[in-house]
């Protein structure tokens, strides 16, 4: 039986401004995720999102990087 999920497809490049260190933590880890990014030194790390599932995972990867210590347990 085919899924009858429709399929969302709109893609869009954003800033996302957070402070360096936890920038290059974010890049690598939306490389992992076969994310379309870039990071240059001095700039806001900039994310193109194609699909719902990839700003999800956008929104998970800064959240992971920028809670603190607190809100991670």
């Amino acid at each position: 039986m085919k899924s009858t999920q429709p399929s969302v497809s709109v893609e869009f490049s954003e800033p996302v401004h957070i402070d360096s260190i936890a920038r290059w933590d974010v890049y690598r880890r939306l490389q992992e995720l076969a994310i379309a990014c870039s990071c240059e030194f001095g700039k806001p790390l900039q994310v193109s999102i194609a699909t719902p599932t990839e700003a999800i995972q956008l929104w998970s990867v800064v959240k992971q990087a920028t809670a603190s210590c607190r809100e991670q347990r």
